[in-house]
């Protein structure tokens, strides 16, 4: 159960649709972010999820890149650029979901998001109360209402409990010498 609200931005790409990859939350690498697009090449609309990496060329770094990024079913392709590793995964098969999650409508993700969304937090995270929250506000309007010292009326109506994505935030911004680069090798 939540006592207070989450005030600061959190990277929705990496909250709502990396555990659709099926990297568990405390392997060996997290990304550094993770989002939509990437300014100049890849557009929301375009189904895809970016995460950067540190550069690691540790043996355990590159077990966890070939056991869990380059041959996830989902992995496009791999970019690397002077201190970050850049993969990109298509997540066309959540067409669905990736809808709803431009949108601003976590509620709305289909139940099998959900439950991975969740197992990929585990009951025991700081962020599992408040995802809990995220993906089913129905069952917490009334907390949300009392926090925020407002009708659960006006909490009811609009529908979701948490922010839609920043699309400023959740695009990567890279140098015209890098994103040149970058399309050579596309």
């Amino acid at each position: 159960m939540i006592e207070k609200l989450y005030k600061k931005y959190f990277q929705k790409s990496k909250s709502f649709l990396f555990p659709a990859l099926g990297i568990k939350k405390r392997s060996y690498a997290t990304p550094i972010e993770t989002y939509i697009s990437i300014e100049g090449m890849i557009q929301p609309e375009d189904f895809k999820l970016i995460c950067c990496y540190n550069k690691d060329d540790s043996e355990k770094y590159k077990e966890f890149e070939e056991a869990m990024l380059i041959t996830n079913p989902l992995f496009v392709e791999k970019m690397e650029m002077d201190d970050i590793n850049i993969y990109v995964f298509d997540l066309d098969i959540y067409q669905s979901d990736f809808f709803n999650f431009l949108l601003g409508r976590y509620s709305k993700l289909s139940n099998i998001l959900k439950k991975t969304i969740k197992g990929h937090f585990g009951e025991k995270s700081g962020e599992y109360a408040y995802i809990e929250t995220y993906l089913y506000p129905d069952k917490y309007y009334e907390t949300y209402a009392k926090l925020l010292d407002i009708d659960v009326n006006t909490i009811k109506s609009s529908g979701e409990l948490c922010d839609a994505y920043d699309v400023d935030r959740e695009t990567l911004k890279i140098s015209s010498e890098n994103l040149l680069v970058l399309n050579k090798t596309i």
